[in-house]
């Protein structure tokens, strides 16, 4: 029996999408049933609007690049995640513009607010607060599509990642048992926050 088989006769949901879907994966993007359940694509900030973002997380304290994803990851409760495609070049023109400063600490370029980002970002303010308003970062309301569209994200990544281990013969039965393990665990705290009222 060939892997596509395999998988086939296993997790037959993951080729309802035809022969181009494979197991675990689609080139193109998610697979339909993704869309199906969250309705559309993984949420992206504006154009513009993560500049904002990275000025109102430094506007906290001194961050490396890193850490400034992380924040505002944090702000919009996983519903958004920048890339470092998009913040390390938006930090350097924010740094070209005078609005943030860098310095290296121990080893790492740490980027800070400036007298200019402050200002220029207070004359933003309402720009920002939209944002995470847009992403769900009020973590006592409903929550936003835009959550459900990153988690959805992160499952078809994960599939995609099982299915080319399984493709490549990578998971042992050690393995695979130690990450069944991990994801019954996930499931049953996932199951315990959603009866949780």
């Amino acid at each position: 029996m060939s892997h596509a088989d395999f998988c086939q006769s296993h997790w037959p949901w993951a080729f309802m999408a035809g022969p181009k879907f494979g197991p675990f994966g689609r080139a193109g993007g998610p697979p339909p049933w993704v869309k199906f359940m969250f309705g559309g694509p993984p949420p992206r900030a504006e154009r513009g609007e993560v500049r904002y973002l990275i000025l109102d997380v430094l506007s906290e304290r001194p961050r490396h690049g890193y850490e400034v994803i992380q924040a505002i990851e944090e702000r919009c409760h996983g519903a958004y995640r920048p890339s470092p495609g998009t913040v390390y070049p938006t930090l350097q023109m924010l740094e070209e513009m005078g609005q943030v400063q860098s310095k290296e600490v121990d080893g790492r370029r740490t980027y800070e607010l400036t007298d200019a980002g402050r200002t220029e970002l207070e004359a933003h303010r309402d720009e920002v607060e939209d944002a995470y308003r847009r992403f769900g970062a009020d973590a006592e309301g409903p929550a936003a599509p835009e959550q459900f569209h990153q988690t959805a994200e992160r499952l078809h990544r994960l599939f995609r990642a099982l299915g080319s281990a399984f493709r490549h013969g990578t998971l042992n039965a050690r393995r695979w048992a130690d990450i069944q393990r991990v994801i019954n665990t996930a499931a049953e705290k996932i199951e315990e926050l959603l009866q949780d009222k």
